[in-house]
This record gives C-alpha cells, sequence and structure tokens, in this order.
C-alpha cells in the first residue's frame, strides 16, 4: 500500500478545555482557559482516503474517524479465497474524539433531559457513559472525601479518628480499643443480627457467602473476558487525562482501583456525551443550555462538581452494521447483499451474479454477527426444475450438514434443505389459513411438504390427510407428527397429487373432507381438473358437504387477481362461482404470490367424467 504525507488544512481551529485546576470554577466565574491547536496537522493518510469528516453528514461513519493502528482497507478489485483468511475485525475500529460534560451521578438522568439535543445521540450509544475506576462502595465514601478536602478545609482530631476506625473496621473487621477480635463463627453471627429491611448494615454481600458461584461467571473469568465498566463488546469511553493534572493531589489509585486515572475523587458521576461538533471546542462557544447548567452548578457550591473533558470514542467491529462493513469491503457502486432467510440456524442468502466472486466474504462478514448461522446461497433462484420443489445449494459456512430444527405456531419441525423445501416467509400466511379452520374442519393437504399446515392443523381440527410427491419430505413429515405427538390425528401418504385426491375423496364416508390445502404455486391450478365430477359416484339426494379450496399461484400479469382467476374457471370449466383472492407476498419485481379460495361449485362436483379425468 503506497502512503503519503499530506497536510491538511483543517477549516476551523480546534480548542478544547485544559484540565482544570483543583477548583473548576473559582469565584467570580471564569470559563477555564482554552487550549488551542494548531490549524495544520501533518497525518499519514492513504491515497484511497480522500474524504474529510467535515464534509461528511452528522453520525458515525467508517470514512470517519482514526484507526487506533496503522493499517489499510482498501476496496476489493479482484477476490481469492484465501482473502477470507486475511479478513481482520481491527481493520473497522475507529477512535472519535468527543467532549463529554461529567456530572455526579444522581444528577445524570434530570441532566440527560434538560440537554438531549446538544448530547450526542448516535445509534447503539447511551448518552450517558460511565467513568472506569469512578464507582467506590459507600463505606469508603465519607473517608475519600474527607481525605480530599483535608487540604482545603481545616476538621477535628476526632473526625479524622472516625475516619479512620472506620476505615480499620471495613478492613481488619477490629480497630483500636474494641477489645479482642471475634472468631469467625461469633463475628459471622453477630453481622446476621445487624440488617435492615435493605439488607445486612454493614456487609451487604453477605448473604452470598454461603451462595455457590454461577458457572457463567466462572467460565467468563476462565476465559479471561474483559467485563468491567464503560467497556464492551460494541463500544468504549475513556476520559483523557493529562500528565499536568495526574500530578495534582495525592495518588489514590491503590485505594479506589488501578482503572482511577484521576488524583482527586470527587464522588460517583457519570458522562454526558456532548454532540460531535463541540469535540474541540472551549466553554466560551459552548451553547447556552450548557453554560447555563455550569452557571447554576457554581453558583450552589464553592467547588463545581460539573466540568468538561475530552474524551475518546471506541467504536468495535460489532458496532458497524453488516451493509456497512459490506460497503467498505466490496468495490464502489455494487449492490450491497442485505435479504436473507432463516431456517433454523441456517441462513439463505439468495446471492447475485456479480456478488459470487465474493460469497466467501459476504458469509464471513455475516458470521461475525450469528456465529450459530450457516449460509448457504441459492444458485438458481429464479425456478425450481425438479418435481421435489428441492433447491441447488452451496454450504458457505459451517458444516455442510443442511438438517436443522425449525419451531414455527409453537412446534418443532425437522427440515432437510438439500432433499426438501421449506420457505420461512410464509410463516404468517400459513398462521393466516389455520385461523380459518374449526374443531369440526377435515383437512386435507394436497402438498404437505415435511407438514407446516399438516401437523400445525391437527391441534385445531378433527383429522387430516396430508401427502407429498418427495418421499424424503415424506419421511420427515412422520418424523415431525410424532414430534409433536399428533400422528394418531394425521394420515399420510406418498404419491401423485391427482391420485391422492381420487383416493382420499372415494374413502371419506367416515370423515368428510371440509378443507383442501394445494400449496404449490407453481402449477396448483393445474391440479383443479381432478375436481370435476368427484362426487358423480353418489346421489344428489344425498346429504354431502363440498368442500373449500384454499389454491395457491404466481402471476406476472398487470391484474394477477383477475388472470389467477381465470385459470381456475378454465381449469375447472366452471364461469360462474365466486372466488376469494388475496395477495400474499411479492415474490419478485413484477411476480405476485396469491391465495384464491372458493367452495367447490356443485356443478363441478357432479360434472360427467372426462378423459383429463385419468
Amino acid at each position: 500500500m503506497v502512503t503519503k504525507m499530506v497536510l491538511r488544512l483543517h477549516p476551523l481551529t480546534f480548542t478544547f478545555l485544559h484540565p482544570p485546576p483543583p477548583h473548576f470554577f473559582p469565584k467570580p466565574f471564569s470559563l477555564g482557559k482554552p487550549l488551542t491547536l494548531p490549524r495544520f496537522s501533518a497525518t499519514t493518510t492513504t491515497i484511497s482516503q480522500t474524504l474529510d469528516d467535515q464534509t461528511l453528514p452528522y453520525g458515525p461513519s467508517l470514512h470517519k474517524g482514526h484507526k487506533p493502528h496503522q493499517s489499510n482497507l482498501p476496496k476489493l478489485q479482484l477476490f481469492e479465497e484465501e482473502d477470507v483468511d486475511l479478513f481482520d475485525e481491527s481493520n473497522f475500529t475507529r477512535v472519535f474524539h468527543i467532549a463529554a460534560l461529567r456530572v455526579p451521578s444522581n444528577h445524570c438522568f434530570p441532566l440527560e433531559n434538560r440537554l438531549r439535543g446538544h448530547l450526542l445521540n448516535w445509534p447503539r450509544i447511551r448518552n450517558i457513559a460511565r467513568v472506569p475506576g469512578d464507582e467506590v462502595e459507600d463505606n469508603f465514601k465519607d473517608f475519600i472525601k474527607h481525605h480530599n478536602n483535608s487540604n482545603s478545609n481545616s476538621n477535628s482530631d476526632e473526625d479524622d479518628n472516625n475516619s479512620l476506625v472506620s476505615l480499620q473496621r471495613r478492613i481488619y473487621g477490629k480497630a483500636e480499643g474494641d477489645g479482642e477480635k471475634l472468631n469467625l463463627v461469633l463475628y459471622r453471627d453477630k453481622l446476621v443480627k445487624t440488617f435492615n429491611s435493605k439488607g445486612y448494615v454493614n456487609f451487604r454481600n453477605l448473604a452470598r457467602l454461603s451462595r455457590p458461584k454461577r458457572r457463567k461467571k466462572r467460565e467468563e473469568r476462565g476465559n479471561g473476558k474483559k467485563k468491567g465498566i464503560g467497556w464492551n463488546e460494541v463500544y468504549m469511553v475513556e476520559v483523557v487525562v493529562d500528565d499536568e493534572s495526574d500530578q495534582e493531589g495525592e495518588d489514590l489509585s491503590g485505594l479506589l482501583g488501578y482503572d482511577f486515572r484521576g488524583r482527586k475523587w470527587r464522588g460517583s458521576t457519570r458522562l454526558l456525551l456532548l454532540d460531535e461538533g463541540y469535540a474541540y471546542k472551549g466553554v466560551e462557544e459552548m451553547p447556552e443550555a450548557i453554560k447555563a447548567v455550569l452557571r447554576e452548578d457554581v453558583s450552589g457550591s464553592k467547588t463545581s462538581g460539573f466540568e468538561v473533558v475530552r474524551c475518546k470514542l471506541t467504536l468495535f467491529y460489532k458496532y458497524w452494521q453488516m451493509n456497512e462493513i459490506l460497503e467498505a469491503l466490496l468495490p464502489e457502486g455494487m449492490i450491497i447483499p442485505s435479504a436473507f432467510e432463516t431456517v433454523g440456524h441456517i441462513a439463505h442468502l439468495n446471492l447475485k451474479d456479480e456478488h459470487l466472486p465474493y460469497k466467501k466474504l459476504i458469509a464471513k462478514v455475516f458470521g461475525v454477527y450469528k456465529s450459530y448461522w450457516q449460509f448457504i446461497v441459492n444458485l438458481n433462484v429464479d425456478a425450481i426444475h425438479n418435481d421435489y420443489r428441492t433447491m441447488q445449494l452451496e454450504v458457505l459456512a459451517g458444516n455442510h450438514s443442511l438438517v436443522t430444527t425449525v419451531v414455527e405456531n409453537g412446534l418443532r419441525f425437522h427440515v432437510d434443505l438439500a432433499k426438501m423445501y421449506w420457505n420461512s416467509r410464509l410463516g404468517t400466511e400459513r398462521q393466516r389459513l389455520l385461523n380459518c379452520f374449526s374443531h369440526k374442519d377435515v383437512v386435507c393437504d394436497v402438498f404437505a411438504g415435511v407438514g407446516p399446515i399438516a401437523v400445525s392443523a391437527a391441534r385445531k381440527v378433527k383429522h387430516v390427510y396430508a401427502n407429498d410427491l418427495n418421499p424424503h419430505a415424506v419421511e420427515y413429515l412422520e418424523k415431525n407428527c410424532v414430534l409433536n405427538k399428533l400422528q394418531r390425528k394425521v394420515e399420510v401418504f406418498n404419491m401423485d397429487g391427482r391420485r391422492f385426491i381420487d383416493a382420499v375423496f372415494a374413502n371419506q364416508t367416515a370423515r368428510p373432507i371440509t378443507q383442501v390445502v394445494m400449496n404449490l404455486p407453481n402449477d396448483a391450478a393445474e391440479y383443479l381438473d381432478v375436481f370435476k365430477g368427484i362426487f358423480r359416484g353418489t346421489s344428489r339426494g344425498k346429504e354431502i358437504t363440498l368442500p373449500k379450496i384454499h389454491v395457491y399461484g404466481f402471476s406476472k400479469a398487470q391484474d394477477p387477481e383477475f388472470d389467477f382467476h381465470e385459470r381456475i374457471r378454465i381449469a375447472v370449466s366452471e364461469a360462474a362461482f365466486e372466488v376469494e383472492m388475496r395477495r400474499v407476498r411479492l415474490v419478485a419485481p413484477g411476480k405476485w404470490m396469491l391465495c384464491a379460495s372458493f367452495i367447490l361449485p356443485e356443478r363441478v362436483a357432479f360434472a360427467a367424467a372426462t378423459m383429463s379425468n385419468y
């Protein structure tokens, strides 16, 4: 990678507050001493970096901020398979310098509502941040506050002794003059008797001594995960402290913890992250709302509890959205793939031809966000060219098994995407169809697949006849019936759709079929001709229940409802009957999936036999 030195002209003078003295706002009110940065700064940059932070829109961006270490992320023009192993998440870490208002913790929430328009307000980042090492237990607060004010306020020897005695009792369990220390059993018994409505008075954690440690916490310690205040896997906020401020006062890092960066502890505080436009501004340049808050604080006390500090906001890889990562990696102008379908722990990506050279890289980016996913790409998205409705799939990440478990409507379904069809996007439509059934219905599912409709309907209706031509789907259909304990209400068949309809309607003397589902959108309408003369062997005087048929189909016509209705009318050779049409979803530009529901016309059911029925 070729690099060069560039003198960049910043449009504004960057100013920020010098770290405050012990009294940040001495009377009369002062706005502090601003520290001005030079207008020109020499920075090392790559040829590909041409955008300046000032010209980009508001908010976080991979084109803004700077990297914690020198690394380059060029746009990919030619991609090789081995380049996936070189994918480094640290290249997407960005550091932003911002300003923050440090306030006592008990004032942070009222001030957040008051200064809402002047805060950072970045997505997935809280406007309130904690200060590492700033949290101290209540028993230490009185001692540390007295220790900090000992140089400015004269206290009596009695107060000094009380603080020292309190600290000794906290650390050693006794102080001078307390007599002999009790043994552990008597000491614990004494502590147990001193509690109030909130718990134990002296030791809040005493009740946890006898509890077993949680396995999760032990595993986190064993893995060495860093868990602390102000840090997580998405972003981190740090206070920038200069060396001059570190020399003020006595070092309390050993007492407060080595995360404590300052020399003087003023109590538990929080950081209100200010707008990114205030990053290099002095107090004089701040909005009047922030100045008013500082003036109110100074007027109420001799020393200010509020101060403007500089912070470093680090955004890690997991902060960025997948489309932002892919936009930075893929060639400029390429459409970013974002749509996918989840089937259990498998993510199904329909990549276009231009994405295929980068398919391994795309799967790598998706895998970081959902590590339990397997990623597959449908290489033939336009049509399914076999009778079993199976797709040609390629595993891009994870193991090569496409067997998964899907939970839908409170039921579990085992699916093998390599041998059968499943579409999770039809879950809402399947639920709508189930709501049309009643406990008196007998359902006939002609193209059942692994049973998402048949098994779900078995919980509600009287009986279900389920059929599919794919023997692998029938095998999983039987497994799913047993898995959900509904095998007694479902009869499974493995035959052609026409033969199945003739067979079940010929033997429905005990259970007359009331609902027929034909969910094969590609050519289900062509199977409707089997219903012509389906009751021709039954006398018209006998009471017969005409079934309600729900058939699905595709249409690319300008009026898809009219087009699909005409195909149904031609298939059953009947023009005058009512059909309820519903658009299910848009499967492709200009291609609709529709559902037509109608009661089988009596003239069609008792029609004379024709050669098309055989």
